[in-house]
């Protein structure tokens, strides 16, 4: 079995610290396969606030990959958001979008976040056509027998969460992953989790959402996803730091 940890939102700066020390616990203990994190490790994508996640990634032990979130783009400094909006994220570069060497599985990365928008919340979703272009590319060149796991920051449709992600071209994106080849598509953004099976022209494919490790929870505690992965299928069990059992997350069907 595979068992990876998708994990997301943990805006240090205002992380739980409760929370990533437990996070920290569970991956020193059950060592799982990789960790993925689907953005928003800083909160005002700070110099400080990116040192401690560098830290924190680094000293987890196992295999990491990391997207970008909306939160990890300067929020006060205009000037440096446009021209150099991924300056500060220079410490932890290696890690964006590593590659992670799992058998029968593929991790695909798509940026979602965007420097400048044409309305007033640039933290919303956007899937420019080079980044779908280019996730495709690499849906289509993954192993035949491989589930295909495209990640990215914001859901790509919305998932009946309090909060939204309001994505522009993400339900074009959906379809265009799901006719390719890709099984799922794992977010954060919204901190609250969920597994929403879509059928896309004869397609099925799942969007999943991991919750948060910060102060900043909505209708979850602290929580992050468990991917286990056996014989070509996969379950996402939900694990969360409260008096609840890890369970299987319920898995919703839309056509």
């Amino acid at each position: 079995m595979i068992r990876l940890f998708h994990v997301s939102d943990i805006h240090f700066g205002r992380e739980d610290k409760a929370a990533v020390a437990w996070f920290d616990g569970l991956v020193r203990g059950e060592r799982p396969d990789a960790v993925i994190m689907t953005g928003d490790l800083t909160m005002r994508a700070r110099s400080r606030e990116f040192a401690a996640g560098l830290a924190w990634l680094e000293g987890l032990g196992v295999p990491v990959t990391v997207e970008v979130g909306n939160h990890d783009l300067p929020y006060f400094n205009i000037f440096a958001r446009f021209f150099q909006p991924y300056g500060r994220i220079r410490a932890i570069e290696r890690l964006i979008e590593k590659p992670l060497d799992l058998p029968g599985v593929a991790i695909v990365p798509m940026v979602t976040t965007a420097r400048f928008q044409w309305r007033l919340n640039w933290a919303k979703g956007h899937v420019s056509m080079r980044s779908l272009q280019r996730a495709l590319m690499l849906v289509e060149a993954a192993p035949k027998d491989a589930l295909v796991f495209v990640a990215c920051h914001h859901p790509l449709i919305e998932a009946r969460t309090r909060a939204t992600a309001s994505t522009r071209n993400g339900a074009e994106a959906f379809a265009a992953l799901a006719a390719a080849g890709a099984h799922a598509v794992l977010t954060g953004h919204v901190h609250d989790p969920f597994d929403v099976t879509h059928e896309v022209e004869d397609q099925k494919i799942r969007m999943i959402g991991a919750g948060t490790l910060s102060e900043r929870t909505r209708d979850t505690p602290p929580s992050f996803n468990e991917i286990r992965i056996e014989d070509g299928r996969f379950d996402v069990v939900l694990r969360s730091l409260g008096p609840e059992p890890d369970t299987v997350l319920p898995r919703e069907g839309v056509a």
